[in-house]
């Protein structure tokens, strides 16, 4: 395996470790508002991810930073194609994370529900973008024999892709809804939460299936056996996951949605291997890993520090989840 290809799996991995965990940061955002009838009840729900969600959103800059480094050329054509996008989804987090901070400032009730609702709609935002970008990259764009995206905004808006944007906010919207159900005591969001996880894997597994055959069909997803692997273990996971749900096995059915998230990662990856970028205007136009990579040498040093960093992160996040195991309770806030 030369080093153009263990950077692209490393970078399949990077997004693997964002969206699975802030998969379920997304998804009690959403959450906050709807399952929280209180606002006591609703600080459980902040509090139920307040230790995690900004050690999250460093796996999103590892893999931007990784993109840019290891793949400049990549890098360039993906955030000037996409970059209303994913100027949207900056603006979402950075909203996110000032209505952490600003929520408990003023005791006042509207001042608490106006931030509640601001945490809500900058979750779903980047939850319904996120799944209508990597459905691009899946399908492919406009991209020209200069490297260059040809197209506009509205040319990324199709009915493939915005299917997949409501595939990842229902996938996400699950993933903390089950997330919730393993880190909240109060008993009356337990339960909404636990009720919003049925229902909306029930509605789930249809929409993911109409994603992925429209993706069979419009796809180079049929000519990859590692693509059509991974849909099928995806596929297995999310309806052990909903399943699970039913029969009250909240840990197994959060372990199966991970592994869902995991795997409809590694078929969109999949799926562009060898390209970082499909050209829909010519084939040849595609941008290969070995055209988009930085020099052999730049990547070899780039090897050498994520084997001595990556290590690092991942027993941080471990104690950090370890640590903040017990569930949160209303007698225990920190407003």
């Amino acid at each position: 395996m030369d080093l153009n290809i263990l950077w692209f799996i490393l970078v399949c991995v990077l997004f693997i470790g964002f969206f699975f965990l802030e998969g379920f940061d997304y998804g009690v955002g959403m959450l906050t508002p709807i399952a929280g009838k209180t606002d006591g009840e609703r600080r459980v729900i902040i509090n139920s991810i307040g230790p995690f969600w900004d050690g999250n959103e460093v796996w999103l800059i590892t893999a931007g930073g990784a993109v840019f480094a290891a793949f400049p050329h990549w890098y360039a054509t993906l955030f000037s194609g996409f970059y209303l996008a994913l100027f949207v989804i900056l603006l979402a987090l950075i909203a996110r994370g000032v209505s952490f901070e600003f929520r408990s400032k003023v005791a006042k009730p509207g001042w608490r529900k106006f931030w509640d609702w601001v945490i809500c709609i900058s979750s779903f935002l980047p939850a319904l973008l996120w799944g209508v970008a990597v459905s691009n990259l899946a399908a492919g764009v406009k991209i020209d024999a200069n490297m260059e995206y040809a197209g506009t905004f509205f040319d990324l808006l199709t009915p493939f892709t915005l299917l997949g944007g409501v595939v990842t906010f229902l996938l996400f919207l699950y993933h903390g809804a089950a997330f919730l159900s393993l880190k909240v005591g109060d008993d009356a969001v337990l339960e909404r939460a636990r009720s919003i996880g049925r229902v909306s894997g029930v509605i789930l597994v249809p929409v993911t299936v109409a994603w992925v055959v429209f993706a069979y069909l419009t796809t180079p997803l049929q000519s990859s056996p590692v693509a059509l692997g991974a849909v099928a273990v995806a596929a297995v996971a999310l309806v052990l996951s909903v399943i699970m749900t039913w029969v009250k096995r909240w840990g197994l059915s959060f372990i199966a949605s991970a592994v869902t998230i995991a795997f409809v990662t590694v078929t969109v990856f999949a799926t562009m291997f060898p390209n970082v970028m499909i050209s829909t205007l010519n084939p040849e136009w595609s941008m290969t890993i070995y055209e988009a990579s930085s020099s052999p040498y730049t990547l070899k040093i780039m090897t050498i520090v994520a084997l001595c960093l990556v290590p690092v992160v991942l027993i941080y996040q471990i104690m950090n989840f370890v640590i903040f195991k017990k569930r949160v309770t209303q007698d225990k806030l920190e407003y």
